[in-house]
């Protein structure tokens, strides 16, 4: 099981990039698709403390900002 997980929906340009940057760095992780809806991401907010998307998890490393996550992506791609 990946230890990375992503909350995210289809839809959302953010998630896409994160998404396309996963697969490129060919990282594995699991994906978890979230409500459209904001106040039904009840997932998003137990893990991250708000309702916006894309957030990725990755042990104790919780994310919620594209830049960040796809700086992340790369620093793991490096090591």
């Amino acid at each position: 099981m990946p230890s990375i997980t992503l909350y995210h929906t289809e839809w959302c340009p953010e998630c896409a990039v994160v998404r396309s940057r996963l697969d490129e760095l060919e990282i594995a992780y699991k994906s978890v698709i979230v409500p459209s809806v904001r106040p039904f991401r009840k997932q998003v907010f137990e893990v991250s403390g708000q309702y916006y998307v894309p957030v990725l998890v990755d042990g104790d490393t919780v994310l919620t900002e594209t830049p960040d996550i796809l700086e992340h992506l790369d620093d793991l791609a490096s090591t």
